[in-house]
């Protein structure tokens, strides 16, 4: 019931009201919605609790929807799908503006569902991007579909296949919003079995598992993006959207890897920022170094949090003449803290710790939407970021 609590806790009771009306779940015992929101939230959950199997069990499922959309990324996700932003704006929390989606438009909220799985994907190990032409008109008739999705099911072999396409948005580092189009895909797995339990005793009971992936077209760029778990079905994908849905022929070209280029850390840097971002300063905590003439060697220099001077005062000042930020040495990884300002209220402002490891790595793609804002456009000014000028931003 930790879900039910944090839910029912967490969400104005108004918004509560409108969910348990809309839902048409009766309490087994009546609840006073005019009292104060303390002498509610008790009874509530007691209500709740009282509940039979299947009403408890759905505001358990329902609650855990909506409280998994109040965070950060679960907002970014809602405000990429609806049309009218304000409406949202003017409510009270994080919950009150998912319960409103997901009581007034159940499909935008799945939508804003996709948007979430598909972003928090992006960039990592089940990502794919690939160029195809810009500024195309996605088909949506009911023959481009239905071959869109022979296709699916035969490569799959797969009975069943839904389709979602819609149209969001993804936030850029520039701070403007770049128009997509998502296309969610559900397929039908291959027959399995899993324990349950009937009148009491354990059973294996035979099912079909659904698995989820989605793609991505922005027609500004011509990018395709493929989030799904089989690196080997990525272009295959993008070639059957290309193909059905877009109309022109697939050409198996990837998007450039982004680069990272540590070599700008190896003397003192400025990293400039700009104010309205709130950033108090940026330290440089550890740099991980490999001479160019003995791959198999590695040396580390940190500069814990409390150290009274930067990482290259301290090498200069341990190491003398011996120095590897001086020559001879490449920076193989890097960390790097960025210090926010205290918000008006809070004792402490916030830190944004990054790792970024040569050529490709960096934990950007596990940071919230946000941050992955800000980490993306300082680690291009500042350098850090070298890639070709087809790749999308983050």
């Amino acid at each position: 019931m930790a879900s039910v609590t944090n839910f029912i806790r967490n969400t104005p009771l108004a918004s509560l009201r409108d969910y348990f009306t809309a839902a048409g779940i009766e309490f087994p015992t009546p609840v006073n919605w005019d009292a104060p929101e303390p002498e509610v939230v008790r009874p509530l959950l007691q209500a709740v609790d009282q509940m039979d199997d299947e009403a408890r069990g759905r505001v358990i499922n329902d609650g855990e929807r909506v409280g998994a959309m109040a965070d950060v990324a679960g907002q970014t996700a809602l405000y990429s799908v609806v049309d009218d932003r304000e409406v949202l704006d003017e409510l009270e929390n994080g919950h009150a503006r998912a319960m409103w989606l997901f009581i007034n438009d159940l499909n935008r909220f799945r939508h804003a569902e996709e948007v979430r799985f598909t972003d928090e994907r992006r960039r990592g190990r089940s990502w794919d991007g690939f160029i195809c032409e810009a500024n195309l008109n996605l088909r949506r008739d009911e023959l481009a579909l239905n071959a869109f999705k022979a296709a699916l099911c035969q490569r799959f072999a797969s009975r069943n296949v839904h389709v979602d396409i819609f149209e969001r948005v993804r936030p850029t580092f520039e701070g403007e919003d770049c128009d997509l189009v998502q296309i969610t895909v559900y397929r039908e797995g291959l027959p399995d079995d899993q324990f349950a339990f009937d009148e009491g005793e354990l059973v294996r009971r035979a099912y079909r598992p659904v698995f989820e992936a989605a793609m991505t077209y922005e027609p500004a760029s011509g990018v395709i993006e493929v989030v799904a778990n089989d690196r080997e079905s990525r272009a295959e994908m993008a070639q059957y959207l290309a193909r059905d849905l877009l109309g022109v022929e697939f050409r198996d070209e990837k998007v450039p890897m982004r680069r990272y280029d540590l070599a700008v850390l190896l003397a003192p840097h400025a990293f400039p920022t700009d104010i309205e971002d709130g950033i108090e300063r940026v330290e440089v905590r550890q740099l991980r170094l490999m001479p160019i003439d003995a791959v198999g060697e590695r040396v580390t220099l940190e500069a814990m949090s409390k150290a009274e001077r930067d990482i290259w005062t301290m090498a200069e000042a341990r190491l003398g003449p011996d120095n590897p930020l001086t020559g001879g040495w490449v920076a193989t990884q890097a960390k790097l803290v960025i210090k926010f300002q205290p918000k008006p209220g809070a004792r402490r402002g916030r830190t944004l710790p990054l790792t970024i490891t040569m050529p490709h790595g960096c934990n950007l793609k596990d940071q919230t939407e946000e941050e992955q804002l800000i980490g993306e456009k300082y680690l291009r000014r500042w350098g850090v970021v070298v890639d070709d000028p087809i790749l999308i931003d983050d």
